[in-house]
């Protein structure tokens, strides 16, 4: 009797795929030049502090190994949650600096940025009307 259940198991995976679902003409997707700059920039944003992140536990550690300092572990942890702050700063910064256009932009990008939040904060406001609220006879929408 196990091994029945077993078997259902593994052949249930087995078969056709279902096709993937295909994005209505009202959903956009975001180009593959634009997905590149935005991970290129997420992985120097969020990389640099990360390592830096990292790099504090080993320069402690061999700091106080070594008996050339003593460090205190509260300060390790601060510089370290400072520096993964940093990279949690670099990902939100990674994804809001990346031009749409074709031309990627600046280096650092900072002019694409109240743009980028403009278009984040319609995009929201217009998934938050269209998600399948119905306004009623009094106008009100109901949830």
């Amino acid at each position: 009797m196990a091994g029945k259940g077993m078997q259902g198991r593994a052949q249930s995976g087995k078969g056709n795929p279902k096709p993937a679902r295909r994005s209505g003409p009202s959903q956009q997707v975001i180009p593959d030049a634009v997905a590149n700059r935005m991970a290129r920039r997420i992985a120097i944003g969020t990389g640099i502090p990360t390592v830096m992140g990292m790099g504090v536990f080993i320069g402690s550690y061999l700091l106080v190994s070594r008996q050339i300092f003593d460090v205190p572990p509260s300060a390790t942890l601060a510089a370290s949650g400072g520096c993964f702050f940093l990279g949690l700063l670099g990902l939100s910064f990674g994804v809001l600096s990346a031009s749409w256009e074709e031309k990627p932009g600046s280096l650092f990008g900072t002019e694409q940025i109240g743009l980028n939040i403009s278009r984040l904060r319609s995009s929201i406001k217009a998934m938050r009307n269209g998600s399948g609220n119905q306004p009623t006879s009094s106008g009100r929408q109901e949830r």
